[in-house]
């Protein structure tokens, strides 16, 4: 069996670099054009509510049709992580990460007490 380059520290490196090359211009690129748009316009309070509801469909389609390792999860158990999530998301004073967390800790716990 050949070893794959991409299985060593140098081809990692690569990677990340194919990564910033891929991603770095973009970024830079909607930084210069942003920059005189005001945020509280009408235009990012549109990206705004695209933005969330992409997330939010996201999120539904993991609950209620899931894939891979969170297959075995009964959905009644994703249903309450999930209502955990939102929960700690607003008593944190809507700090994403809190709910993230909770929610996956939640999921986890929930998944090795009953399974």
């Amino acid at each position: 069996m050949e070893d794959s380059i991409l299985g060593t520290s140098y081809g990692l490196l690569i990677v990340l670099i194919m990564a910033l090359v891929a991603h770095e211009p973009f970024r830079w690129a909607g930084i210069y054009i942003g920059r005189g748009i005001a945020a509280d316009s009408q235009f990012f309070v549109w990206v705004r509510s695209v933005a969330t509801a992409l997330v939010a469909g996201l999120v539904t389609r993991l609950v209620l049709f899931p894939a891979g390792a969170l297959e075995g999860v009964p959905v009644a158990i994703r249903c309450l992580a999930l209502g955990v999530g939102i929960g700690v998301y607003f008593v944190c004073g809507k700090h994403l990460g809190a709910g993230v967390f909770s929610a996956a800790i939640f999921l986890t716990a929930l998944q090795y007490i009953i399974l």
